[in-house]
């Protein structure tokens, strides 16, 4: 059963990384043709726009996978209802954002004013956010119904011309001078802005020439299971974001000084891209495949063992990157690098974030959508509690810790509710025994760089990796050989 799961998450893994690995390309150029307080300016935006996206999808990405397998339960006309359920997802979100970008149009001046001053001298940031927003919620549906309808590669095809895009138009306005124009950072917003639009239009080449129109009965029944997921998508989202915000607001130093620790704390996050990619990547094809329809004990079975490859795949990526991050420093420009040692932090963060996604599929299947509310208020509250405390203390290196205490706090409780109300047997001794390998490795490796010259160091390193890794496919008696020919033959078809 882990094979369809395992073939979706390399199809979107190996394009989402090297697509998202062009994205990226963009940090280090902003850190060196931007100050840190410039670059907090992106990193405040683009902390904000996920939140919005969060709020006008309004959690229907799940109930459109969850709605399209009652579907096909109900038997009947399928096709019909599942083109009935893709169009009222779709047209509720899409008459939201319209609603919200609007509003922020409207009252650009007072909002500007709040977020500080680099906005209040550029009203018009505001409104290229409004447009950014309503593109990208006019898009989401229809890439989820790619996904449902297992078009892997047209999903990731899309998603790389808005990537591609954004990416040559972001250089060529650098190339051009416009970033040292008044408009400034501004363009970095234009390029995105062009990039949408042009996804959108791709986007929706593949609807079938279906109209976002709502019926209002079936809207009803898909807005009792997905406002719990509304609920705890804002609760996630701020608690995932709402970190850079903490900075910007209570970071020690005055505002100038604020914007440039939310800079620096910004392009540090961007170096543990691929902890998030690998977390990303395995969501896509992991969402879709635990919402669909098949007996308890397959998915038990099935959850129970994605959560241990999840946990060794987790594993080896921190430790290649905690080992080697002086290396990985070099990404970002050299004013951002004194914020390299928060790199571990971040990236343990992102590890139990994707925990949390796996503890979270068997309360979607089952449509308890509550207990997402219950355990994602309890990590906003945790993270707004602490960074009260540290933040204005520590300034980003207390949000680090923050971050990592609050999605700490929601494992423990997510497992704690799982093993409640739906028992799933998690190889908790293996998944516990990788935890103390890589944290003794990380120990070891640390040391190593503190006490050896770094050549010696990097060696030691190397030795640590490379022990990990066949001390993993010893344990659990990987065929290495077998793999690499399925991929090979793969590679070949």
């Amino acid at each position: 059963m882990l094979e369809k799961l395992a073939k979706q998450t390399a199809i979107y893994g190996i394009s989402t990384i090297v697509v998202r690995f062009l994205n990226y390309l963009l940090t280090p150029y902003y850190t060196r043709i931007f100050d840190e307080g410039t670059y907090g300016i992106v990193t405040d935006v683009y902390a904000l726009i996920p939140f919005a996206l969060v709020l006008l999808s309004m959690g229907m990405e799940s109930s459109y996978f969850r709605f399209t397998t009652r579907a096909e339960e109900a038997g009947g006309d399928v096709a019909r209802n599942k083109r009935k359920v893709f169009a009222t997802t779709w047209g509720v979100t899409s008459l939201a954002a319209v609603v919200f970008c609007m509003g922020v149009v409207a009252f650009r001046v007072p909002l500007s004013a709040a977020m500080g001053a680099a906005y209040e001298a550029h009203t018009e940031y505001i409104s290229l956010v409004a447009l950014i927003v309503l593109l990208d919620v006019w898009s989401i549906i229809p890439f989820s119904r790619l996904r449902e309808q297992g078009r892997a590669m047209t999903f990731v095809a899309f998603k790389a011309v808005n990537v591609f895009l954004n990416v040559a138009l972001a250089i060529a306005f650098g190339l051009a001078g416009l970033y040292s124009t008044d408009f400034g950072v501004g363009w970095v917003f234009v390029a995105n802005l062009a990039a949408s639009a042009a996804t959108l239009l791709l986007v929706l080449t593949t609807t079938d020439r279906t109209l976002p129109i709502i019926d209002r009965r079936l809207l009803a029944k898909i807005l009792v299971y997905s406002l719990p997921l509304l609920i705890s998508g804002l609760a996630g989202t701020a608690n995932e974001f709402i970190d850079r915000q903490m900075i910007k607001y209570l970071a020690p130093g005055g505002e100038a000084a604020a914007m440039a620790e939310l800079g620096v704390y910004g392009a540090i996050v961007k170096i543990a891209v691929v902890m998030t990619l690998f977390t990303q990547m395995y969501r896509l094809a992991a969402e879709p495949f635990f919402l669909s329809s098949f007996k308890k004990s397959d998915f038990v079975e099935a959850n129970a063992a994605a959560m241990k490859y999840f946990v060794m795949a987790s594993a080896v990526i921190f430790t290649g990157i905690v080992l080697f991050k002086d290396m990985f420093a070099l990404i970002v420009g050299e004013r951002f690098r004194q914020g390299i040692g928060i790199l571990p932090l971040v990236l343990a963060a992102n590890v139990l974030s994707g925990i949390w996604l796996n503890l979270s599929f068997w309360y979607k299947r089952e449509e308890k959508t509550r207990y997402a509310a219950y355990i994602t208020f309890l990590g906003l509250g945790i993270t707004l509690a602490l960074s009260f405390l540290l933040v204005p203390r520590w300034g980003y290196r207390g949000a680090a810790w923050v971050r990592l205490a609050a999605e700490a706090a929601m494992v423990v409780w997510s497992y704690i509710l799982c093993r409640r109300h739906y028992p799933i047997p998690y190889d908790l001794g293996r998944m516990g025994e990788y935890a103390l390998i890589t944290a003794a490795i990380y120990g070891i490796g640390h040391a190593a760089g503190m006490r050896l010259v770094p050549a010696a160091a990097i060696g030691v390193n190397c030795l640590l990796f490379a022990a990990m890794l066949a001390y993993m496919v010893r344990r659990e008696k990987i065929d290495v050989k077998g793999l690499l020919r399925a991929v090979i033959h793969r590679g070949r078809v």
